[in-house]
């Protein structure tokens, strides 16, 4: 088994879901892409990509209002879903069971089938709201994964992060990948940081 399903919202951060494409791609994974209306608007925001281009990084994808695509079936097996970026339109309706589209019903439908959900939440500061729905779903086994950068592998552009994050969500999904900068013993920790 080696599909994955991918669903980018409107939040802000695009690159986080395009770059897991990539990597999925590069990492021999079936990517099934979902892209929000609003996903569409804020790439063209956000990034250089093309929808097309994205699109054919996919091994198939799916307008978010068909309902009755193949992720929105229990019987579709992936090894798990991610949404990245997450919004708190999403999150909240994947909290609250509101599956009113795609991206929706395939997180409804991988969390009734006990798969891996992981979300890239992206909103800064978190409301109580926020927190709750947050705390809820982590509570039944979501990964709930704010793309908060590491700065001990010392990043040097926005994408350093970006990877560092991308290769942190595959680790989530159990996919081996060499894009994490890991902590070793070798690694030049400052003593008393933790303290």
């Amino acid at each position: 088994m080696n599909r994955v399903v991918l669903g980018i919202s409107g939040a802000t951060g695009a690159i986080y879901g395009i770059r897991f494409l990539e990597e999925a791609k590069k990492a021999g994974l079936a990517t099934h892409l979902i892209l929000s209306n609003s996903a569409q608007r804020t790439i063209g925001f956000e990034t250089d990509y093309s929808l097309d281009r994205i699109i054919q990084l996919a091994e198939d994808h799916y307008p978010n209002s068909d309902i009755g695509a193949p992720p929105a079936s229990g019987s579709f097996m992936h090894l798990g879903m991610v949404v990245a970026p997450c919004s708190m339109k999403t999150l909240s309706a994947i909290a609250n069971g509101h599956a009113d589209n795609l991206i929706n019903r395939a997180a409804d439908v991988t969390i009734k089938e006990r798969r891996r959900l992981v979300l890239v939440v992206r909103e800064t500061p978190f409301s109580p709201i926020h927190l709750e729905n947050m705390l809820k779903l982590s509570r039944i086994g979501v990964i709930i994964m704010p793309p908060v950068p590491s700065f001990y592998n010392k990043p040097l552009t926005i994408d350093d992060i970006v990877r560092q994050t991308t290769g942190r969500i595959l680790d989530q999904l159990g996919i081996e990948n060499t894009i994490v900068n890991r902590w070793s013993k070798d690694s030049e920790a400052l003593t008393g940081l933790y303290v």
